[in-house]
């Protein structure tokens, strides 16, 4: 048969029955969809991961307290709560080579009230290098200085989301620069607030509060311990080296013989965003296996469709065969129709997997990126699911007796 021949039967019989053909393609259509919006999803959740951890500063290293750990054991060996960094840390960590700043954290979450409003906010105890190893600017005022932090002033930077929720969605930077808030029971006079830096969870750098640090740590903490140290290396090509300083470093401070028994872990910036993605990687692959489920069902689904139409047109199998029509022939009819079914399904799944992944970017939920390769994953997966459960439909049709099929009532 010409490939004319065959296109125009595949139409014919497609067409005869299209409410069958379009449920039989629906499983298919849902199937490709949900992946490729899954995978659009998983994508553009990475690369927001990214780049909400780059935006946190340049070149970036973070010191924790607590010895190094697996997963799954935080809580057991309490690394949230425990103690092991101070002031004096910082003050060693300045000296190594291709350390461009340092600066310390002493962080917690509490109730900030003013003028009848409150919130419930993280209020971060720093230094005045904070801008610089963190990548902060300033909308109006001024950060925290050396002088606030040496005389223990309550004074206080809020980010733009801060603003919005103590002093209402109207007020302005400038307005609110010279107001009052208050923390824990203590008044703090607002001297900046920062550029908006977008983001989201408990460390949106819009939704914090910045005072000088031995502050936090005299009315708040109540000893001298830091939450965390951040370092920024003068570039890339030497955060490594850095890192492993800053290892020695500390470990010389602590009076520590090796790392296995270290009081403190470091990070840098590559390690955050390689954990990052690979944790959304693996949620991205577990939600595109359990969409390709519905593959399988409608895989299934166009089975039963074409054994059907094979029982139906029993008799048209065999007057062609009967008239001169090989095996091979009535073999590639069927099968062709079953990969034109998947194939049609699979263009509406990827259109309106787009679909999906444009409404979430449109509506800002999330920065969806359907790429090529799903698109062409979807075609391949959808070829590949009508010649698998097309082919015996079509290897049944084939084998048909001719005298038995005209036979057939």
């Amino acid at each position: 048969m010409k490939t004319k021949d065959i296109l125009e039967e595949t139409f014919m019989a497609l067409s005869s029955n299209k409410v069958r053909s379009g449920l039989t393609m629906l499983g298919i259509i849902i199937g490709i969809a949900s992946v490729i919006s899954m995978t659009a999803i998983g994508t553009g959740a990475q690369n927001s991961i990214a780049s909400s951890i780059q935006s946190i500063g340049s070149n970036l290293i973070i010191v924790s307290p607590g010895a190094p750990r697996g997963v799954g054991q935080q809580v057991r060996q309490e690394r949230g709560s425990a103690k092991t960094l101070t002031l004096g840390d910082v003050e060693a960590l300045k000296t190594i080579s291709g350390v461009k700043s340092v600066t310390a954290e002493v962080s917690s979450r509490y109730q900030v009230t003013a003028k009848g409003t409150n919130t419930n906010t993280t209020v971060d105890g720093t230094t005045s290098d904070y801008p610089s190893v963190r990548n902060l600017t300033i909308d109006q005022g001024a950060f925290i200085t050396d002088q606030n932090n040496l005389s223990g002033a309550k004074v206080a930077v809020i980010g733009p989301t801060v603003l919005s929720d103590l002093f209402g969605t109207d007020a302005t930077s400038d307005s609110a620069v010279g107001q009052v808030i208050n923390i824990k029971g203590n008044q703090f006079k607002i001297i900046g607030v920062t550029v908006a830096k977008g983001g989201t969870g408990f460390q949106n750098p819009d939704d914090m509060i910045y005072i000088p640090i031995l502050t936090a740590q005299r009315y708040f903490s109540g000893d001298s311990y830091v939450s965390s140290i951040s370092v920024s290396a003068v570039s890339s090509d030497v955060t490594t080296q850095v890192q492993n300083d800053i290892t020695t470093a500390l470990l010389g401070r602590h009076h520590i013989s090796g790392t296995a028994t270290a009081d403190f872990s470091t990070m840098n910036q590559a390690d955050i965003i390689a954990t990052a993605s690979s944790v959304t990687s693996t949620f991205t692959m577990l939600l595109s296996a359990i969409a390709g489920i519905s593959l399988l069902v409608g895989g299934i689904g166009i089975m039963n469709m074409m054994l059907t139409s094979v029982t139906e047109r029993t008799k048209e199998i065999g007057l062609r065969k009967a008239i001169g029509a090989k095996r091979r022939d009535v073999n590639i009819q069927f099968l062709v129709e079953a990969v034109m079914l998947t194939f049609i399904g699979g263009v509406i799944g990827v259109i309106l997997g787009w679909g999906v992944s444009f409404g979430i970017t449109y509506f800002g939920i999330l920065q969806a990126q359907v790429s090529l390769s799903s698109v062409l994953l979807a075609f391949g997966v959808s070829a590949f699911i009508g010649i698998v459960f097309g082919y015996y439909p079509a290897q049944r049709a084939s084998k048909l007796n001719p005298i038995d099929a005209l036979r057939y009532e």
